[in-house]
């Protein structure tokens, strides 16, 4: 490989594959057979340019592209950093890239039409966990005040509850309590609306004449790109954030910040990223897809083998200019399975970032209507809408058909066990207990849910004006 192709991020070589081709719809055995049997896809495009932003939940790209995984595809693929969601998406749309890391709610927003129509799909999720809210170190002195303690450290997780007497003191300051999140249909954006709310604090509604989501709030959320994080929140625009890593790590290690709470604390073993293409794409790329879902399984595999075991190597993948770029110190500070909170209070957090156990990968319907519950509980969704209308419309985004057809493959390749994938499910995980608040999510009863949740829109309400009316 050149230094110039390592540069550009191009595949090492490039596969000429022969064979029958195996169409998008094959039926393939889920038996182990060997893998020289195996007929290889007749790729309708063997070249192809995918996006990510500088996070380190874009690992599956990178390590399908180090170790050959896209190779064995026979794909040659480029990646290339993106500036922001908003850039990412659109080019998507365009079809400058053929597809990319996305954040778990865009393809889903962009389907309902909330900021851009689209129709895209997202036939693999990339991670669960990863993100984690960090806020500047005066808020912390104060928030910490009203934080029980044990063994002389915070106890975790921390409830918003305690920022809640810091903004009322801001308030009767007349100033306003600002953070920033990555996009508004991030699970970052809902990640720290739930814990706000949890915590008893309004973090604001959006409508369809005020998109801003700050009517009626308590706290004032707006959107900063990821890597511009901390040094936003350095500068006092903003007194906190929610941001994947690794940035809420940056902000210790410079020592500007403190995370106070990691969204597997929020909610355990949440979906985070998904790799998503336009629907149009995939229809007229179907082996390609199934090609790259293969690779980049594959890829989530090795992140997670052996309890960890390649996470140091990761990390120095990650650690390029070309993916993340940023001190290896850093990355491994959330990638090799501990957090640190205060600085010098580092503590083992083993599943902070998933790749593939607990079928991490498998994009489950429940998680898709989980984010149409958010996006309807604070506005985005203006009406209320019946449990078909969320099973229908995570159906349309969600490709789990597409994810097991490509998981069908690498097990009749050998490349994979069939105890590694939910053969069988719906779509849909049992009832969730895993949020913080201990209200339980049932994905076929989405309506249920948004009633029992004490802050945001449920029924028939909808937001008029600076007033909630229904």
């Amino acid at each position: 490989m050149t230094d110039h192709q390592t540069r550009s991020g191009l595949s090492r070589r490039r596969f000429l594959l022969s064979g029958a081709a195996i169409g998008a719809a094959a039926v393939v055995s889920t038996s182990v057979v060997s893998k020289a049997v195996a007929a290889p896809l007749k790729l309708e495009k063997d070249v192809v340019k995918l996006g990510f932003i500088k996070l380190t939940d874009m690992a599956p790209l990178a390590i399908a592209l180090e170790k050959g995984y896209f190779d064995d595809e026979g794909l040659q693929v480029a990646l290339e950093a993106q500036a922001n969601w908003k850039v990412l998406l659109d080019r998507v749309i365009t079809g400058e890239l053929d597809g990319s890391h996305m954040l778990a709610g865009q393809p889903i927003g962009a389907t309902i039409g909330f900021g851009t129509q689209a129709d895209v799909i997202a036939p693999l999720s990339m991670d669960l966990n990863g993100n984690g809210i960090t806020v500047s170190n005066a808020i912390w002195e104060e928030m910490k005040k009203h934080v029980p303690m044990e063994d002389g450290k915070p106890k975790h997780p921390i409830s918003a509850a305690a920022l809640k007497p810091v903004i009322d003191g801001l308030k009767a300051e007349g100033k306003a309590f600002k953070m920033g999140m990555v996009f508004p249909v991030s699970t970052h954006n809902y990640e720290l609306r739930y814990w706000l709310a949890a915590g008893g604090i309004h973090p604001g509604f959006y409508s369809p004449d005020n998109v801003s989501g700050q009517i009626l709030a308590e706290a004032l959320l707006s959107v900063t790109p990821p890597p511009q994080m901390p040094a936003t929140m350095e500068a006092g625009t903003i007194m906190g954030y929610c941001v994947g890593e690794p940035w809420n790590q940056a902000a210790v290690f410079k020592g500007i910040g403190v995370p106070v709470i990691t969204d597997d604390e929020i909610w355990k073993n949440n979906p985070e990223k998904v790799f998503g293409v336009t629907k149009k794409w995939a229809e007229e790329n179907p082996n390609t897809l199934l090609a790259i879902t293969k690779a980049m399984i594959r890829a989530c595999m090795w992140l997670d083998e052996g309890n960890g075991k390649n996470r140091a190597e990761a990390v120095k993948i990650l650690s390029k200019s070309d993916y993340v770029g940023a001190d290896e110190k850093v990355i491994a500070n959330s990638m090799t399975g501990t957090f640190e909170y205060e600085k010098g209070d580092k503590r083992p957090v083993p599943d902070f970032n998933v790749f593939f156990k607990y079928f991490a990968t498998y994009p489950y319907y429940s998680d898709a209507v989980w984010y149409l519950t958010q996006m309807r509980r604070w506005g985005q969704i203006p009406t209320g809408r019946t449990d078909a209308w969320y099973a229908e419309t995570a159906e349309k985004v969600y490709r789990p058909d597409i994810y097991m057809k490509a998981a069908e493959l690498l097990v009749a390749e050998g490349k994979a066990k069939k105890e590694d994938f939910p053969f069988g499910s719906d779509g849909y995980k049992p009832v969730d207990t895993g949020f913080m608040d201990g209200i339980a999510y049932d994905g076929k009863k989405p309506n249920d849910y948004l009633a029992a949740l004490k802050i945001g829109l449920k029924g028939a309400q909808k937001v008029v004006g600076n007033a909630v009316e229904g």
